[in-house]
């Protein structure tokens, strides 16, 4: 069963990480799986805009949608990245979070793209 509180506490680290351009916090976190720091910054520079944290009610309206047949059990959202210039942007984290001890959820970043 998917906790909200801690599906949203794990985005909103996440977010938080990526705002403050802690790459290597956040491939630490992902475990280098997928994007690795320099892809990340790489993604973000070429953006070319500055990111800050969205609206804290973007992250209790998340659309979660669970993996089929994932062991440990797997969802994955897409979060709208906020810059300093546009405000809500056309980049796009898509991740995938899944079950594990603790207060956050496992994350894997599975792309950071414009949409």
């Amino acid at each position: 069963m998917m906790s909200r509180t801690k599906f949203r506490d794990t985005v909103h680290h996440l977010v938080e990480m990526l705002v403050a351009s802690d790459y290597d916090g956040l491939e630490e976190a992902s475990r280098g799986r997928r994007l690795t720091a320099d892809q990340l910054r790489q993604a973000i520079e070429e953006y070319g805009r500055e990111l800050r944290m969205p609206p804290e009610a973007i992250f209790d309206d998340l659309e979660v949608h669970g993996i089929e047949g994932s062991i440990p059990r797997a969802w994955w959202t897409l979060v709208d990245l906020w810059t300093v210039e546009e405000g809500r942007s056309d980049l796009t984290l898509e991740i995938r979070l899944t079950e594990a001890r603790g207060n956050l959820y496992d994350i894997e970043i599975q792309n950071l793209h414009v949409l």
